[in-house]
């Protein structure tokens, strides 16, 4: 048996203008089985979760680059 589904979610590779993405939310539209298009305004919510991952790669980063001594 297989699944059906309601809803795909699209994620940007980052964000873009309102203006920018219409041609992009138009073309979409055409694809066979959509009925609506629904844009997210990003908010602080959104720009906090974003720097906070950037903030723990970076960390990663330099833990990878400068490696604690073990004494």
């Amino acid at each position: 048996m297989t699944d059906n589904y309601h809803t795909l979610t699209v994620v940007l590779e980052r964000d873009m203008r309102s203006d920018d993405a219409e041609s992009l939310i138009n073309a979409i539209l055409h694809l066979r089985g959509v009925l609506t298009v629904t844009p997210e305004v990003v908010d602080s919510g959104t720009y906090m979760a974003q720097e906070r991952a950037r903030h723990e790669l970076g960390q990663k980063i330099i833990e990878v680059v400068y490696p604690k001594r073990k004494s």
